[in-house]
């Protein structure tokens, strides 16, 4: 059954000058193993991170550390979630969060879909 499903639309070039102008967004936003990656992927994550609070349905409970955008063994993006963040979405009775992501035309989206 679908719990939600979320989407989120970034501009890579404007995201790009926001990390330019506060530095410590990237600390904030993003996971060690996260904040490293281009600027388009960076965006795109940032993307998914967003459209993955729209699916669960509120923020409060999420937080930006505690959500990790991974590739499975085929290369498929995930979405890995630990501490408060796994306890939130648990107790909202979501098992599987479903991501896609792409870049385009200066652009990144993301979609994800929540499912019990």
């Amino acid at each position: 059954m679908i719990i939600g499903i979320g989407v989120d639309l970034v501009d890579i070039a404007r995201f790009e000058q926001s990390i330019i102008e506060t530095p410590k967004l990237l600390d904030r936003l993003f996971t060690s193993k996260e904040i490293d990656l281009k600027p388009q992927s960076l965006a795109a994550r940032f993307a998914a991170k967003e459209a993955m609070m729209k699916a669960v349905g509120s923020s409060e409970g999420l937080a930006w550390q505690e959500i990790q955008v991974s590739k499975d063994l085929s290369g498929k993006p995930v979405l890995e979630v630990s501490g408060t963040t796994a306890e939130t979405v648990k107790s909202k009775g979501i098992k599987t969060l479903h991501l896609s992501l792409s870049h385009d035309g200066g652009f990144s989206i993301a979609y994800v879909i929540a499912e019990g």
